[in-house]
């Protein structure tokens, strides 16, 4: 294993994951997540939809970057795809937030005339999955790793989620994590599998709930995460 890639899915790697729930907090409000169970349940409805979009254009991105094949008018596609699979302006804000604080970690982390070209083209806030393949083809990792990656951090955000908002033990969530490497596994290939389709073609398979939960959430008055 690429030892980049531990840092690169290290929660404690200044990506600002942290202040984000993943889409768990909104739904733990209208009664989706009660308990460890319907945590399982969300979790792995989120991983087979915004997951999968999420770890293909991770995966795409660092294909292209391995192979050179990038300029203004690539990067200007991928982020008009990925943002046409993602409907709430809120989820929009939040993943750039989140590509914007991963780009000033990685680009100080593993230099890469890749970053430069990308906000050159699309400025300094970037969405999330994007930067995500930048860095992980400047760390030497393969497309399959930028995926798994991005799966990671989404499993990440909720599960850290459930327990700050439930109380949830974090020995099951340990398990739980461990359970789910198999998925998590043949997700990453799957979305590696179409790294070299067209930005049009990459996996489209979104949850519009979470997109409507996502404005919701927006209009809370109190709430412990950004998104």
């Amino acid at each position: 294993m690429n030892a980049a890639l531990l840092l690169l899915a290290d929660g404690r790697f200044p990506s600002g994951g942290h202040a984000h729930s993943g889409g768990a907090e909104p739904a733990v409000g209208v009664g989706d997540i009660t308990h460890l169970e319907s945590l399982r349940d969300f979790v792995t409805g989120r991983l087979h939809t915004a997951g999968l979009v999420d770890a293909a254009f991770a995966s795409a991105v660092c294909s292209r970057c391995i192979a050179g094949k990038v300029g203004a008018e690539t990067w200007v596609e991928l982020e008009a795809e990925y943002l046409a699979r993602t409907a709430s302006p809120r989820l929009r804000i939040a993943s750039r937030t989140l590509g914007r604080q991963l780009l000033r970690g990685a680009r100080r982390a593993f230099p890469s005339a890749r970053f430069d070209e990308a906000v050159g083209a699309l400025g300094t806030s970037i969405p999330q999955p994007i930067v995500m393949g930048i860095a992980a083809a400047a760390a030497g990792c393969t497309p399959v790793d930028a995926a798994l990656c991005e799966l990671h951090h989404m499993v990440g955000s909720l599960t850290s989620a459930g327990v700050r908002l439930l109380g949830i033990d974090p020995f099951e969530i340990a398990a739980f994590g461990a359970a789910l490497v198999p998925t998590l596994e043949a997700l990453a290939a799957e979305a590696a599998s179409t790294a070299d389709a067209a930005p049009a073609e990459l996996p489209a398979d979104v949850a519009l709930l979470n997109d409507v939960l996502a404005e919701h959430h927006s209009t809370w008055e109190v709430r412990l995460f950004a998104s």
